[in-house]
């Protein structure tokens, strides 16, 4: 189904509607008898080919290229941190989305940062798509030398491996984080991008931070002195995210215009969301000329977080007549799916209104849009949530699956969802749609993306809940009895009694597992309506200060990280066990690969 954009022709047109578009999915409507505007569809679900890959240029003008990074920035939000096996499954998810470049993470920060970034490298820097297309594989470095080899190191493995390295250049940032002078920063930049280069690395990023409160002229200079040194993409960072829309189109249009050799780079952008303008920032940024633009998937990042992907990405595809047709090599169609990979490996969950991929982006509650909806979808939908890879429940093709339905019915309609699962992976998530289905009349789609998510999107499993046993009420202290398997597949149990069930199970699982750590949020929510809904429980824990330490990219301080869980199930206490260990998971798999 095409995506549809409406506008208003002058009301001197002709007596008529028309809707066009390169997709065949809608038919041409005509109104001869009624005084109606004309209308027309100027969104498309048509993909155009993705230009070759060089650097330091792109040979089609109108291509625009999308560096994902939310394995590295994205990872910055609290209780984001992911396991090794969860940034790899993203990263390929990000493959089938087809970004051009995905910013693995930044290897300086940690043993297991590096490791991750380097399986990535190898893996899916490597797995060539049957036309050309293997993403770029990158990692972040500061403007020193350590932290570039280390970077290096890490990507030096992919078929096109990349450095991104950076240093501040606004006024405030020299004076009080780096304590150097213009000339001491320029020296360093040049200096280090020249470094990159002499490692072998032939595709190196170089970011400004803070350009957006930088002093032009200077920012014009450093610039001029990267491009000479070897470098092939400018990244130009609202960090802050305090720039006005047409303040940083501005900035870009002064960069192309000042800066000497741009011609011979890539100008990209990275905005900031602290006053909701990161999508506007990074739109006008490429209105204004730049080609690349970094976003992360549910815009989640540092603080207020980042231009989000699905929203650069929709807007350019739907406004193409206000961006002079520039397109990307985006699958709009995993937009969807990649969207609850990230959600549930990172854990941090959607707001309902979120666009494009949030609960209600497609929900029609009025009884106006509804009427519109049912004489025609596009009354009162821009975007087809088909284009995203979203289908509707009531479009299910006549699958209804319940107890009676089989794995072949199952496998099918997780297919129209868009998941491709293996066998083994079948087999367990069927027998837990079996349970689920014995005790509901119909599975709905949520129920499955949730048993789906609980299934495959979690943790190394370094734990596993075998059974569980509670007592509660008014009369007595609760009690939990927690019966766990390790990686050995060795059996143990343990009793404990808390404030309610859930305080008690966790503190049963506390003596088994023997991990001091902190509980620091807890959150209940139910996938769908009604007594037989399915829960989803989110928790954030935060484990021994000294064991989970990493460097922070941009302050280059240390921090403890947090790690995040997600269970689901028809019993709560169940659903909220399962959150507590995938976290526990989470956080020993990560305390392994760092020593």
């Amino acid at each position: 189904m095409a995506t549809v954009l409406l506008r208003n022709a002058p009301f001197s047109a002709p007596i008529h509607s028309s809707f066009t578009s390169t997709s065949t999915s809608h038919s041409v409507l005509h109104f001869p008898h009624t005084s109606f505007p004309k209308f027309t569809i100027s969104c498309s679900s048509s993909r155009r080919n993705r230009p070759e890959y060089i650097p330091n240029h792109i040979p089609d003008p109108s291509y625009v290229r999308i560096f994902d990074t939310t394995l590295r920035d994205g990872e910055q939000s609290p209780g984001a941190s992911m396991s090794a096996k969860e940034k790899l499954d993203i990263a390929r998810q990000l493959t089938k989305l087809g970004v051009d470049i995905i910013e693995a993470g930044f290897p300086a920060a940690s043993p297991a940062d590096f490791d991750a970034v380097a399986m990535i490298a190898k893996e899916v820097g490597n797995a060539v798509n049957e036309d050309g297309y293997v993403p770029v594989i990158c990692g972040l470095s500061r403007c020193a030398e350590k932290d570039i080899q280390r970077a290096w190191d890490a990507v030096k493995h992919a078929k096109r491996p990349r450095i991104h390295t950076f240093i501040a250049t606004s006024s405030i940032h020299m004076e009080y984080k780096l304590r150097k002078t213009k000339e001491e920063v320029i020296e360093i930049a040049r200096s280090m991008v020249k470094f990159a280069r002499s490692l072998g690395c032939e595709d190196v990023e170089f970011s400004p931070e803070d350009a957006g409160r930088s002093e032009r002229e200077f920012l014009y200079q450093i610039l001029g002195e990267v491009i000479k040194a070897g470098a092939t993409t400018l990244n130009i960072p609202d960090t802050v995210g305090i720039n006005m829309p047409s303040e940083f189109g501005k900035l870009i249009t002064d960069i192309k215009a000042n800066t000497p050799g741009i011609e011979n780079v890539i100008i990209s952008t990275h905005c900031q969301n602290d006053l909701g303008l990161s999508t506007a920032n990074t739109l006008e940024g490429a209105r204004s000329g730049a080609r690349q633009l970094e976003v992360t998937v549910n815009g989640i990042g540092e603080r207020a977080g980042n231009a989000s992907l699905e929203e650069v990405v929709m807007a350019l595809k739907c406004g193409s007549h206000v961006f002079g047709n520039l397109y990307t090599g985006i699958n709009s169609k995993h937009i969807y799916l990649t969207s609850r990979m990230v959600e549930e490996y990172s854990g941090l969950q959607l707001q309902p209104h979120k666009a494009i991929v949030g609960l209600n982006a497609f929900a029609h509650e009025s009884g106006i849009h509804q009427d519109g909806m049912l004489k025609h979808k596009g009354t009162y939908e821009i975007i087809s949530p088909e284009d995203i890879g979203l289908e509707r429940s009531e479009d299910q093709a006549g699958i209804v699956l319940g107890k009676l339905s089989g794995r072949h019915a199952l496998r099918k309609r997780l297919e129209e969802l868009g998941y491709e699962l293996k066998d083994e992976n079948i087999e367990g998530l069927f027998q837990r749609f079996k349970a689920v289905a014995e005790k509901k009349k119909r599975v709905t789609d949520a129920d499955l993306r949730a048993l789906v998510s609980d299934e495959n999107f979690q943790g190394e499993p370094i734990w596993k809940l075998v059974d569980l046993q509670v007592a509660c009420g008014t009369l007595g202290l609760s009690t939990a009895t927690v019966k766990l398997v390790d990686v050995d597949n060795k059996e143990h149990v343990a009793c404990s009694v808390g404030t309610g069930p859930v305080d008690s199970a966790y503190n049963a699982i506390d003596l088994i597992v023997k991990e001091p750590v902190t509980l620091l949020e807890y959150s209940l929510n139910s996938v769908t309506e009604g007594i037989d809904a399915i829960a989803t429980t989110r928790v954030v824990i935060r484990g021994a200060v000294d064991d989970h330490v990493s460097t922070h990219a941009l302050t280059g301080r240390t921090y403890s990280r947090t790690f995040s869980g997600i269970g689901a199930g028809m019993d709560v206490v169940v659903s909220s066990v399962k959150a507590y260990i995938a976290a526990l998971n989470k956080i020993l798999a990560f305390k392994e690969t760092s020593f």
